[in-house]
């Protein structure tokens, strides 16, 4: 069994009967704010990186960053919605279609090209669902508004 599978475990037995009430209790919507404190964490992990060279914090933090998108997961997977199997399927075909210049005949020269040909093929893929992105200011000052309750909660306000 891979670690990933044994986490995807772990996460599963403290939502399962007989685990943890809290787990349990969790939504996707109740962890919103664990989700966004974790990423800013993980840049707090990477900003230590780079100024002592110590990795520590971010192993850590991707590391709670990581439960973050597994417990959403398994959620999604009780309620029938999708699998962990499908988000993974899902960013893997996402990544291929999207570096033709690694997968397929496509020829760059530059980052330049790359840039310019993945926003492209993302136009592609988001035709028909533009109205999706309407949804995305609304969520970033949801992640301000979250950010600021965890600075308040930590004590650096």
């Amino acid at each position: 069994m891979s670690r990933f599978e044994e986490l995807k475990n772990v996460v599963a037995r403290l939502r399962s009967p007989g685990g943890c009430p809290w787990d349990r209790e969790q939504t996707h919507s109740s962890l919103k704010a664990a989700c966004i404190e974790e990423a800013a964490e993980v840049i707090c992990g990477i900003n230590i990186l780079e100024k002592t060279g110590n990795p520590d914090s971010l192993k850590e933090e991707l590391g709670d960053l990581l439960l973050q998108v597994v417990m959403q997961a398994q959620i999604a997977e009780e309620e029938g919605l999708f699998t962990m199997d499908d988000v993974i399927r899902g960013v893997s075909e996402k990544m291929i279609r999207r570096h033709p210049h690694v997968f397929g005949e496509e020829i760059v020269s530059d980052t330049g090209d790359v840039i310019r040909e993945w926003s492209e093929i993302k136009k592609w893929e988001k035709a028909g669902k533009e109205w999706m992105e309407s949804y995305l200011p609304g969520a970033m000052d949801e992640a301000k508004e979250l950010i600021e309750v965890a600075k308040k909660r930590k004590g650096f306000e």
